[in-house]
């Protein structure tokens, strides 16, 4: 069904591409799928050590004196699903399927980010009646979890002298800029005290919310399940004696946590009391987030006597940490209008050999802004006792307003759709800013078609749209 879909060679690559695994840092598939595409269709194919692949096409005729051209789009995807699905994302195909103008995925991340991106280079490059100069077609490893393909790219490997990326996710919208990024990861450890079986037990599950991408979708209102899930656990914690078994929530570092739960115990003399207050907080949050989150879901249960605690003086320390630590947009651009400057998510908590792993990233578009931010964080675990570590980070793209590239793209986009494209930044990390830095001549723009719900289950991807990207791009290549 959706390999007819028109423009038919697109949705035919985009088809193949659901259909094999590529979780960041496990792209050992795709690379192989991508490395005999090219060395079928006779084009130059190079593969670095990182496992970036990159293709190379001549122009057609008559237009062999145009600049060249690199189209960029990353092969990882975001491995997120429901937490009732079975998948393998190592192992299994995406399970696709057409819902009116929108494609969607079965219980699972679709992986359009960046996949529809790949499948129109593909189309591109296996096309014989599309008028274009010398292209570039490169596909690089690990976006999602760190940008690192990108990072080994080698400084000399790319000729081009524009690059268009094709990561974005709004149709009509040219985007000429984005944030740069790290990640803070807090590690509390623990030990293991023995439970007292006359507690009360119970569990809370926090789960339907929409998630989304911890940069375009966090100034959305949008609830964070560990937010929720800790500020009932800390009102509690302030009543009574709260002991914890175990916790979890969120999974990836650029994905708003849609879900979260926890084991713990009260004493018996608070249960109903315990009751009372959730259903009070669950009263407060379904009103909070009535308009942006309207599949909201929290449940308390009582759960059978666990065996162990974590002890109780880290356990206290982390909920400390976590209800301090902030989320969210920390403020807005003074120079774009609408735009996030500077942001927080706390991304994840997991449980691993007596450890306790906060993940959090930290984005914006100031580099000192970021480093800030980034230190904040920090000092609210560090405070309670956590060791924590900073990734290395990678750069924002700093906006070029006299851009020849957007220029014309804008131009085009008007003439063939009959309105003006909005040319703007990004708060996402695209790669545009590692490749500024390597090759600081490269004239840069990055485009795509609507996508929404991206890093979660909900991620669709605009059929409308898609065609309308594909029309663009090609006559966009034309005119260079």
């Amino acid at each position: 069904m959706i390999a007819q879909l028109e423009p038919c060679s697109v949705f035919r690559f985009f088809d193949e591409i659901c259909r094999i695994p590529r979780p960041s840092k496990k792209e050992g598939k795709i690379i192989a799928y991508l490395q005999n595409f090219g060395q079928s269709c006779g084009l130059e194919t190079i593969t670095d050590a990182a496992g970036n692949v990159l293709i190379r096409k001549p122009a057609t005729a008559g237009k062999e004196q145009s600049k060249t051209v690199v189209l960029q789009a990353h092969m990882d995807m975001v491995c997120e699903k429901n937490a009732d699905v079975e998948h393998d994302f190592l192992e299994d195909p995406i399970k696709a399927y057409v819902d009116g103008d929108w494609i969607r995925a079965k219980g699972t991340t679709l992986g359009a980010d960046n996949g529809i991106g790949m499948a129109v280079m593909l189309a591109l490059l296996d096309a014989d009646d599309i008028i274009h100069g010398n292209i570039e077609a490169l596909f690089t490893v690990d976006e999602e979890t760190g940008l690192t393909g990108a990072f080994a790219l080698d400084k000399n490997i790319l000729k081009g002298e524009i690059l268009i990326n094709l990561d974005s996710e709004d149709d009509g919208e040219l985007f000429i800029g984005c944030a740069g990024g790290c990640d803070t990861i807090a590690t509390f450890d623990y030990e293991e005290e023995a439970a007292d079986e006359k507690l009360f037990f119970f569990t809370v599950n926090v789960s339907g919310l929409l998630g989304g991408h911890s940069g375009d979708d966090i100034d959305k209102g949008r609830a964070n399940a560990n937010k929720l899930l800790v500020e009932y656990l800390v009102r509690i914690a302030e009543k009574t004696a709260l002991r914890i078994s175990y916790i979890d929530g969120g999974n990836l570092r650029n994905a708003i946590a849609r879900e979260a739960s926890v084991i713990a115990a009260v004493p018996f003399s608070y249960k109903e009391t315990l009751r009372v207050e959730f259903n009070h907080y669950l009263a407060e949050i379904e009103e909070n987030f009535c308009d942006t989150e309207p599949n909201l879901a929290m449940v308390l249960q009582s759960e059978s006597a666990q065996k162990t605690f974590i002890n109780y003086a880290t356990s206290q320390a982390l909920l400390s940490a976590l209800v301090g630590c902030p989320h969210g947009v920390i403020a807005m651009s003074k120079t774009m209008p609408g735009l996030v400057e500077t942001s927080t998510n706390l991304a994840s908590i997991k449980l691993a050999d007596k450890k306790i792993i906060v993940s959090t990233s930290q984005r914006s578009s100031l580099e000192s802004a970021k480093n800030a931010l980034a230190k904040e964080v920090e000092d609210v675990f560090v405070k309670n006792g956590a060791i924590v570590t900073h990734s290395d980070g990678y750069p924002g793209w700093n906006p070029n307003t006299n851009s020849e590239i957007v220029r014309l793209t804008a131009a085009t986009y008007e003439q063939l759709f009959g309105e003006k494209a909005r040319v703007r930044a990004i708060h996402a990390g695209l790669e545009c800013g590692l490749f500024a830095e390597k090759y600081p001549h490269l004239d840069m723009i990055s485009f795509g078609p609507t996508m929404r719900g991206v890093h979660s289950p909900d991620e669709r991807l605009s059929i409308t749209a898609t065609q309308r990207f594909w029309k663009l791009l090609i006559e966009v290549l034309k005119q260079i």
